[in-house]
């Protein structure tokens, strides 16, 4: 704690750069995975390819990302852009298959009672569906946020910044307190934005908690 306590604003610094290459993705992922998983939901042949095809490319390695994606885009390996880049690849992958398995957890009754009263496809799925699947969706999305964050640190690696630097330096000057901080605000930063996603979730959702309390009136 000490270490934390007396490099308080470099590490701060840190977890600024860390925070913008963990999140950046995620938004990225965000508006790629929506419309393509709402899109392929309903056509079943595609569900496949698109499921497969994201669960493949969330097993090829970080440290192979970094080295694939500078020669494929015309960067340096240093540039945070290839963090960014490989982080959004991640992302994409896990969201885009929650999509369509947020929007399964629609009762099949809603759905047609949107299309009786003459909903079109498109605003249905934006008005109907995806708000109705936002409790299922925040659960996958909880873990992209996590793991994003986490991932990050990889990147100091390959000399890019975020509070994976904290390890790396530790380590090159056998400073285990220097590690012990990496894992404390790493860990801390994991946490609130865990709790941040779930606190947006029950926002966005006032019903479930109206049906919570109901419940629990009814148990009484």
């Amino acid at each position: 704690m000490k270490y934390l306590i007396d490099n308080f604003s470099e590490i701060m610094g840190f977890t600024r750069t860390h925070l913008y290459l963990a999140l950046v993705p995620l938004l990225l992922g965000l508006i790629i995975a929506i419309p393509v998983g709402a899109l392929v939901r309903r056509i079943s042949w595609l569900r496949r390819v698109t499921v497969t095809v994201a669960s493949l490319s969330y097993t090829i390695p970080s440290l192979a990302l970094f080295v694939i994606i500078p020669p494929l885009a015309g960067i340096s390996t240093i540039d945070p852009l290839n963090v960014i880049i490989a982080l959004t690849v991640y992302s994409t992958a896990l969201l885009v298959i929650a999509v369509p398995t947020a929007l399964d957890s629609v009762s099949p009754t809603v759905i047609d009672a949107a299309d009786a009263v003459g909903f079109s496809s498109v605003r249905r799925t934006v008005t109907v569906d995806m708000p109705l699947a936002i409790p299922v969706f925040v659960s996958s999305l909880r873990v992209v946020v996590v793991t994003n964050i986490a991932m990050v640190s990889v990147g100091a690696l390959i000399g890019v910044g975020g509070l994976g630097k904290l390890f790396t330096q530790g380590y090159q000057r056998d400073y285990p307190d220097e590690i012990i901080a990496g894992i404390i605000v790493t860990l801390s930063l994991a946490l609130i934005f865990d709790r941040l996603v779930y606190a947006i979730g029950r926002w966005a959702t006032p019903w479930t908690r109206a049906d919570t309390r109901t419940a629990k009136g009814a148990a009484a």
